[in-house]
């Protein structure tokens, strides 16, 4: 056992102070996350559009019936609640009754708190605590206090968590089990990047955390409530000075990308595989999600196409003024935008390499696109089932008209198609492969070497030793 690790106190029993990272679309289902509580830890189910089963134990494909957005977007909350709940339900059976499970929700995914009170609702005595992340969720503690359940909100800076804290989890405090410091230049999935920061330059966890345990107590939390380290944990031997240290009180530590890599881990085969040959920088921070959110993926053929897509791309006006005096003449049939003369060009040679429709967005510039990429991307926008609260791409949102009020944008994707494909055996090259920065990891560790691929049991006893 590595030095100075020791259980901690979580829903009433001795845990392992080390959790399964959520994820997102049945990236973590009940096989990996049940079998990480039976090993003595807390294992994670993600609430996010998970997977629901037939009579014969088949995964219900999530088609979508209804002619309008607003149908479907119904239609997706069933399924949501309909798999999470079949999720837990098969998690907890695996657990033994150790450990504990947790689930994950999205804050921005559409419906949230709809899901959160449905699931909740239909496993009453099964989760032990919510984690919640991807925006501000003032009203999780509320709904977590509603049903017993402890709440664990995903945050990537003291400010953040202060926000929160006052605004709403200081009145369901004795309910708040854990507070998770999620690395935003290094996590895996969506990051809470803030537009102070810069995303090329990564700041040490170290100072972060120690303000974020500063403003925890001034609120008056106790130090035995943890601070989860989350994003870029590996081996528990790089963090030894966190352990024990009276600055930090307790922490505990989160997994999102090793977990991947086991027998029990839900994701195909293909995915696995692409993880044992990542190299330090395959790991893409971007801003293409329509979330609004940095995030973090691997940067494959798909992220590639989307860097491309954004570089053939040029500023307008509607009307000659300034530098613009030249009518665009290629890729926008019989309308009259003004660019300047380079721009003309660069539009010119787009247009003879193939990329012969422009396409706006809502900042006011031009993106050239094939023929084939304009007509997936009408058809992803119009098929849209609204599974965030806010989408930049078909220009969604949850409120009383489903409309962000921006135009659609073309350099963004759907997200739920993508992840729904990769996760069950779509190709990976050309899905967004979310992966943490530290995936290169599996080809240097000799834990992984000739190929081996350990149970959640194995990794998890490795993890204990240090390594």
């Amino acid at each position: 056992m590595f030095k100075g690790l020791r259980p901690i106190q979580y829903g009433g029993r001795e845990v392992w102070p080390i959790i399964e990272g959520g994820k997102g679309v049945a990236a973590t289902n009940h096989a990996s996350s049940g079998a990480w509580a039976a090993a003595g830890g807390i294992g994670t189910v993600s609430a996010v559009n998970a997977d629901s089963y037939d009579p014969e134990g088949k995964i219900i494909p999530q088609v979508y019936r209804a002619l309008t957005r607003r149908e479907r977007h119904e239609e997706l909350i069933a399924y949501a609640i309909d798999g999470a709940v079949e999720q837990v339900k098969r998690a907890f059976d695996i657990s033994g009754g150790k450990g504990a499970i947790n689930i994950n929700v999205l804050w921005e995914m559409g419906g949230a708190q709809r899901v959160l009170h449905g699931v909740l609702e239909r496993t009453k005595g099964m989760v032990t605590g919510v984690t919640c992340g991807a925006g501000m969720p003032y009203k999780l503690s509320e709904i977590a206090a509603s049903y017993g359940v402890n709440y664990l909100p995903i945050v990537s800076s003291a400010r953040a968590f202060s926000a929160l804290w006052k605004r709403a989890y200081s009145k369901a405090a004795e309910w708040l089990a854990a507070v998770v410091y999620e690395d935003p230049w290094l996590a895996g999935g969506h990051n809470g990047l803030s537009n102070a920061e810069d995303p090329k330059a990564p700041q040490d966890p170290y100072p972060r955390v120690k303000a974020l345990r500063e403003t925890m107590r001034q609120g008056g939390i106790s130090d035995d409530v943890p601070i989860v380290m989350a994003g870029g944990v590996w081996y528990l031997r790089d963090w030894n000075d966190w352990i024990d240290n009276p600055e930090l009180g307790q922490i505990a530590f989160q997994f999102g990308t090793r977990p991947l890599l086991t027998r029990e881990s839900p994701i195909p085969q293909e995915w696995k595989d692409k993880l044992t040959v990542l190299e330090p920088g395959d790991v893409l921070l971007h801003r293409f999600s329509p979330t609004g959110f940095y995030s973090s993926a691997v940067r494959n053929d798909f992220l590639r196409s989307l860097e491309a897509r954004s570089e053939r791309q040029i500023a307008f006006s509607m009307e000659a003024a300034g530098d613009h005096q030249y009518q665009l003449d290629v890729g926008v049939k019989g309308k009259s935008f003004w660019v300047t003369l380079g721009d003309l060009h660069r539009a010119r040679e787009w247009h003879g390499l193939g990329f012969t429709n422009a396409l706006k967005t809502p900042d006011n510039t031009l993106v050239f696109v094939t023929t084939d990429e304009m007509k997936v991307i009408r058809k992803d926008q119009a098929d849209c089932m609204g599974c965030l609260s806010q989408c930049a791409f078909s220009s969604w949102a949850d409120n009383e008209n489903n409309s962000t009020g921006r135009l659609a944008d073309p350099r963004s994707f759907c997200i739920q198609k993508t992840l729904q494909d990769i996760v069950h055996g779509g190709p990976v090259d050309h899905n967004l492969m979310f992966a943490g920065h530290a995936a290169f990891k599996f080809r240097q560790d000799p834990f992984y070497s000739n190929g081996f691929v350990p149970t959640v049991k194995q990794l998890v006893d490795r993890i204990l030793t240090g390594d």
